[in-house]
C-alpha cells in the first residue's frame, strides 16, 4: 500500500502529530542519536507487523523497544543489578540491554520474535525523548531503511528508502553518533556483547569491572546480527589502500579516497560519517573499496558494519 509520507518538524506540533500517528497504529520514522528509527506502538501487533512489511524485514529478527525513561524498563523485564549499573551509567544513550521478559509485559510477540527476552533502550536524542514522552508507551523501532540496506542518518535517507510506505518522518537533521546502539545481553550469567555499536566496549567493561563475553553461534537473538546487513547495492572490498579497476575508494586517516571517513583518523568522526558516506558512494553505482580502520574503540563497531556490508548476499 502506498501512502503520502508526511515530513514533520521537530517542534511541538510535529511531536504531537507523530505521537498521534503512533497511537493510531501508524508508522513514524524519528531521529535518535544513533540512526533514524522506524517507530510503531510496541504493544500493537498489527502496527509492529507493518514495520516488518515496510522494511521487508525477516520476522525472526527481533526489534528494540524504545522507552522515554529508564524506570519504565521494569514494567517489561526482570531487572538486575548489572542492568542497574549499566542503565545508571549509560542511559539515556546508545546502549541497548537484552533482558528476560516479565510476566504480563504486554508487548507484541513480534517485537521479541517469539523469544523470552526483549531488547530495550532509552535514547538520548531530545526529539526522540519528546516523542516517547508524548506517546506515553514503548515504541518498537528498528532502523528506518529497507532491511539489509544502509542505515539512515538523515530524514532524506529515510525518504529515499521508505517514502510512500510509512505515515511520517520526524526531521531533526543528521544523527550525531551515526552508528546503531551497542547491544549487551544480560539474560545469562556473563554479560555478552551481542552487537558492537555507538558505545565502546571498553567503557562498558570499565563500568561492570569485568570483561564482556562475545556472542558465538549463528542464532539471531538481537537486532543487527544478520551476516549481510547495512549493505550498498555495489560490491564492497575492505582493507584497501588503493582503488582497483572501477572502484571508488572510501579513505581513512592517511589513505585518501574520493570520500573519507576521517582525514585525521578520528574514530568518532568516522562513526558519525559512516552511513552517510556509504549512501553517497552507493549513488555512484560503482564498486566500493574501503581503507583499513583500526579495531579499537568505535573502530570495532565501524568494522562490524563494514564486514556485514561486504558479506556475500
Amino acid at each position: 500500500m502506498t501512502e503520502d509520507t508526511e515530513i514533520l518538524q521537530h517542534d511541538g506540533l510535529g511531536i504531537a502529530r507523530a505521537a498521534d500517528l503512533l497511537s493510531a497504529g501508524r508508522l513514524v520514522a524519528f531521529p535518535t542519536e544513533t540512526v533514524y528509527g522506524l517507530g510503531a506502538d510496541a504493544r500493537n501487533g498489527d502496527a509492529v507487523a507493518a514495520v516488518y512489511a515496510a522494511k521487508g524485514r525477516p520476522s525472526f529478527n527481533p526489534l528494540i523497544a524504545h522507552l522515554a525513561d529508564p524506570a519504565q524498563a521494569r514494567d517489561y523485564v526482570e531487572w538486575s543489578d548489572r542492568a542497574e549499573i549499566l542503565a545508571s551509567a549509560f542511559w539515556p544513550g546508545p546502549l541497548t540491554l537484552v533482558l528476560p521478559l516479565k510476566a504480563g509485559h504486554g508487548l507484541s510477540t513480534l517485537v521479541t520474535a517469539g523469544l523470552d527476552t526483549v531488547a530495550l533502550r532509552v535514547p538520548a536524542h531530545p526529539a526522540a525523548r519528546a516523542l516517547l514522552k508524548a506517546f506515553g508507551g514503548p515504541v518498537a523501532a528498528p532502523s528506518a531503511n529497507p532491511s539489509g540496506r544502509i542505515s539512515p542518518t538523515t530524514a532524506g535517507h529515510v525518504l529515499s528508502g521508505l517514502s510512500g510506505r510509512i505515515a511520517a518522518v520526524l526531521d531533526d537533521g543528521p544523527c550525531a553518533v551515526g552508528l546503531e546502539s551497542t547491544i549487551i545481553g544480560l539474560a545469562s550469567p556473563v554479560p555478552t556483547l551481542l552487537r558492537a555499536g555507538g558505545l565502546p566496549q571498553e567503557a562498558l567493561e570499565a563500568a561492570l569491572g569485568a570483561p564482556l563475553k562475545t556472542a558465538a553461534g549463528s542464532e539471531v537473538i538481537a537486532p543487527g546480527q544478520l551476516a549481510s546487513h547495512y549493505a550498498p547495492r555495489a560490491r564492497v572490498r575492505l582493507n584497501a589502500t588503493t582503488a582497483e579497476g572501477d572502484e571508488v575508494l572510501l579513505g581513512f586517516g592517511g589513505i585518501t579516497g574520493a570520500l573519507t571517513l576521517s582525514a585525521t583518523g578520528d574514530l568518532v568522526e568516522a562513526a558519525s560519517r559512516l552511513f552517510d558516506r556509504l549512501h553517497q558512494l552507493d549513488a555512484m553505482d560503482r564498486p566500493i573499496a574501503v581503507a583499513p580502520v583500526p579495531e579499537v574503540g568505535l573502530g570495532r563497531a565501524i568494522n562490524d558494519r563494514l564486514r556485514r556490508a561486504a558479506a556475500p548476499r
